[in-house]
């Protein structure tokens, strides 16, 4: 079944390239109701890039979405053999596309088109890096992926060579990637979350008992890397910081504490089970101590942290992603996700949606300059950010990437997370 690849305003095409009817069923058996959107074929050959060259009418811009949804592992076919229990390793992936495609049906461009195009970076007829051998990415203005390691590295080093911006949308790395100023990693890297640590305990706590409590590691040793890098100066240290390890006996913590003023503990371990142990040390002496206690970025998914022995105990950490929902464009999110599917969307769907509705934009406008203009836009969604171009030696003067350096302080209390400051 052929369809009309632009909507009634003439503005957005939707040219998915994934295997429709297993989408479909996919979506089906996530919320056992109709789907939100009908996820049709519309296979791209150059004779369609053709006709989109010479078509009259506003200029198209063409936008490949790429994120894990790993059909051919759910589906042999039309077959769904997963039983009947819905595969959540493919939740991420699905909900990044229907975020991307409620964007794109929402998208204030009345003198351009998107034509936009969607890639299962799991597929095992066509991986990322078949699809650049054989050419299907060139004709591309823009790449989106919610991807990370080797896809990562494909698509940054393709962006690189064709000089087409790469949005790097949930990765928080660089990949050891440098040189390469067409790549935008949206979420901030640990070593920028360190910093923006480091700044704030400069700013607001230089006079406070700062302890810096780690586990051996060599994760912890890049975290603890990272401040002494930002504290060091030709004089000496900026912040006097005492660093514990810790291992085992988390009653130790007490010993570095002191009860005549404010004590600023920094967690430097990305591991759960050090982040609930030293979460419930302090938490067992916030009695007799004034504490706040800072922990990593990727402590916003330990569930561990929301037990009830940290009742009424206030649990910090960073984030490059803040959404409380409660604006117009995330209710209309979620009632669309009530509606259609009795459900609620995850964050993938809502970063999905931002990462279309703003850089989209921003291509559209700087078609020809975008990556000069990262900052230069009116069109803040969920989040706010601050690309600054990341230079890894002193000597450079192509910059390694850009990087969002905007990071957000959090506060989950209760199982309630805000923003602390």
């Amino acid at each position: 079944m052929g369809i009309n690849p632009f909507d009634e305003n003439n503005k957005i095409i939707h040219a998915k390239i994934i295997t429709a009817n297993s989408i479909e069923i996919l979506i089906k058996m996530k919320f056992f109701l109709p789907v939100l959107f009908s996820i049709q074929v519309f296979l791209i050959s150059s004779s369609v890039f053709a006709q989109d060259q010479v078509r009259s009418g506003p200029p198209a811009y063409h936008i490949a979405v790429f994120a894990p949804v790993y059909l051919d592992s759910v589906f042999t076919g039309n077959y769904y053999h997963a039983g009947k229990k819905f595969p959540r390793f493919v939740v991420p992936g699905l909900d990044f596309f229907q975020g991307a495609e409620i964007a794109l049906d929402s998208l204030p461009l009345p003198n351009a088109t998107i034509i936009a195009h969607f890639f299962d970076t799991k597929s095992e007829t066509g991986s990322i890096e078949k699809l650049i051998m054989e050419g299907k990415l060139d004709s591309m203005q823009l790449i989106i992926g919610s991807v990370r390691d080797e896809d990562f590295s494909d698509l940054s080093g393709f962006a690189k060579r064709k000089s087409i911006p790469f949005i790097s949308a949930t990765y928080p790395n660089d990949g050891g990637i440098t040189e390469n100023p067409y790549l935008v990693i949206v979420n901030s890297t640990l070593k920028s979350h360190c910093e923006s640590i480091f700044s704030f305990l400069l700013q607001n706590h230089g006079t406070d008992n700062i302890v810096h409590v780690r586990k051996k590691g060599s994760q912890e040793d890049r975290v603890a890397g990272y401040f002494n890098t930002v504290n060091r100066t030709d004089g000496g240290n900026l912040l006097k910081i005492k660093t514990l390890n810790l291992d085992s006996n988390f009653n130790l913590l007490k010993n570095s504490l002191d009860s005549n003023q404010q004590n600023i503990i920094v967690a430097g371990s990305l591991d759960e089970d050090f982040a609930r142990s030293i979460c419930q040390a302090a938490s067992s002496l916030k009695k007799k101590y004034r504490i706040t206690l800072i922990g990593m970025p990727n402590w916003d998914g330990f569930t561990s942290l929301s037990a009830k022995e940290l009742k009424d105990f206030p649990i910090h950490y960073t984030s490059a992603y803040f959404n409380n929902k409660w604006d117009d464009k995330s209710k209309m999110i979620q009632d669309l996700y009530l509606k259609k599917f009795k459900g609620k969307p995850s964050d993938y769907a809502f970063k999905g949606f931002e990462m279309i509705h703003v850089f989209s934009q921003l291509l559209s406008s700087y078609p020809a300059s975008m990556m000069a203009h990262l900052n230069d836009y009116a069109y803040n969604v969920f989040c706010a950010y601050n690309f600054k171009a990341v230079y890894l030696s002193k000597d450079k003067s192509i910059p390694d990437y850009y990087e969002n350096k905007h990071v957000y302080f959090l506060k989950k209390l209760n199982g309630v997370v805000s923003k602390a400051w």
